[in-house]
């Protein structure tokens, strides 16, 4: 079973810390901190969780989602909605997201999200 993750968050202090979180976990981490290259990372790094934040560079999160799961290749990889937006629920609903992770986020709940979607 893979155990990638790719998060794609601008702020590279989110990335940084969870990123160290996950591979403290065993996961292999990829970080982008924007989606302009978004097909080809999931071609290339076929991860089988995603944690995607809204506020991103070129589409956002929302759309990103909608494309992942519009894509037969890409439709069964966890995507986690991962965002302080007050809405986010809405927003998560309206992606597609298979689950959502408020920020500031515990890092117990993170891990039993991943930890549950990579078992899916």
């Amino acid at each position: 079973m893979t155990k990638r993750i790719i998060i794609y968050d601008d702020d590279k202090d989110i990335l940084n810390i969870t990123s160290a979180i996950l591979e403290m976990k065993g996961y292999e981490v990829l970080c982008r901190e924007h989606c302009r290259d978004l097909k080809d990372d999931l071609e290339g790094f076929r991860p089988k969780v995603i944690l995607m934040d809204n506020w991103l560079p070129d589409i956002g999160g929302v759309k990103a989602i909608q494309f992942i799961k519009s894509q037969d290749a890409f439709r069964n990889m966890h995507v986690i909605f991962f965002s302080a937006n007050n809405n986010m629920e809405e927003l998560a609903k309206e992606a597609g997201a298979d689950e959502l992770l408020r920020k500031p986020f515990d890092i117990a709940e993170l891990e039993q999200l991943v930890d549950k979607a990579m078992k899916e």
